[in-house]
């Protein structure tokens, strides 16, 4: 079986630099994981004025209001099939800050429907997101949002962007110092900068039988 992103980029997927394709070529039969381990450089947020922005992720872990330097993280990526019989990889990141552990949760699907992968941010999945994959000039993959959907009990409405950001992701590997990297920023249209990241990690690819509850999202939800 495929993978998403494989499904996703098709021929290009073959452009990614082989520890990329390694990275995010393993599919729920293969019966492994992705765990990253490393260091945020930096993590930042926007201007006063887009705390509310992040008070609100909190809730739901998608985003945060802390910043800091030198911040320990871990990305745990699980392939599993979904109660819905959905090809879906878990996207569990969390930074330590000390006395605070700050989680930013997603979980990716492909679309038949959309012809895409949809990426629900949170815990309980009420965000539906579109996204574009790319190949990176560094050989690295570039993973930018689109269009955004809420959905909550009978409600379903593409979700104001003024009240949201659009992210802009490329993570890559780094022959130098033989690690992968990761550079993420979210923006808003309006409110500019919302937060983001980047650091380097060290990835190992354990073998899995079953995935642990505590990356799974706590409800699913059926609409793409």
């Amino acid at each position: 079986m495929s993978s998403i992103y494989q499904r996703a980029l098709g021929a290009d997927f073959h452009r990614l630099q082989p520890e990329i394709q390694q990275r995010f070529g393993f599919s729920s039969q293969d019966g492994i994981a992705s765990i990253g381990t490393g260091v945020m450089e930096k993590v930042w947020r926007g201007r006063p004025y887009t705390l509310p922005f992040l008070y609100v992720g909190t809730w739901r872990n998608i985003m945060f209001p802390v910043r800091g330097e030198n911040i320990p993280f871990t990305v745990e990526n699980y392939a599993y099939v979904d109660s819905l019989g959905r090809e879906t990889v878990t996207w569990v990141r969390k930074f330590n800050f000390g006395r605070t552990i700050r989680r930013f949760d997603a979980t990716m699907i492909y679309s038949e429907k959309r012809n895409r992968i949809v990426d629900y941010l949170g815990n309980h999945q009420h965000l539906a997101v579109d996204i574009h994959l790319s190949v990176a000039e560094n050989g690295g993959l570039r993973i930018r949002s689109g269009a955004q959907r809420f959905y909550e009990g009978f409600a379903g409405f593409s979700f104001p962007m003024f009240f949201s950001g659009y992210a802009d992701v490329c993570e890559w590997y780094d022959d130098t110092t033989g690690k992968y990297k990761i550079e993420v920023d979210v923006r808003n249209g309006v409110w500019g900068c919302l937060f983001g990241y980047r650091g380097t990690f060290d990835v190992e690819y354990p073998a899995i039988n079953g995935i642990p509850e505590d990356v799974k999202p706590l409800r699913e939800e059926a609409r793409e």
